[in-house]
């Protein structure tokens, strides 16, 4: 070996062991803080367990294949335990819009099913 490489030897060991150290360090920092996110979301989930079933819940009513709308009255009826207003945000976060018919009663639907609602209104006309 040339003995003018000699001292770069030890150089070279502590930036390959402190590269090693970093890349090891990184991983293990993401896969901890990967875990406490998803404990932090679970714990969330459990505390909120109510409104994430409320809204579980309402995306069934609302995804059901035959009925592009439900009455506002059929969802309060189905998902009890809500205000009006309350029920009312539930459906919005579940990603639902309220429409009024003619007589006034009020009707919500998935904002996905809105295509699906449109073009069943055209068959009708």
């Amino acid at each position: 070996m040339n003995d003018s490489l000699l001292p770069l030897i030890p150089m070279i060991s502590s930036l390959i062991s402190g590269i090693t150290g970093a890349l090891i360090g990184g991983i293990v920092t993401r896969n901890l803080q990967k875990e406490r996110f998803r404990n932090d979301l679970d714990l969330l989930r459990n505390e909120h367990k109510t409104e994430f079933m409320a809204e579980t819940t309402a995306r069934f009513f609302l995804s059901h294949n035959g009925y592009t709308d439900r009455s506002f009255e059929t969802l309060r009826d189905s998902i009890g335990g809500f205000e009006d207003n309350e029920l009312r945000q539930i459906l919005v976060r579940s990603g639902a819009i309220r429409s009024f018919r003619k007589d006034g009663s009020e009707w919500w639907r998935l904002l996905s099913r809105n295509d699906e609602y449109i073009d069943k209104v055209r068959v009708k006309e």
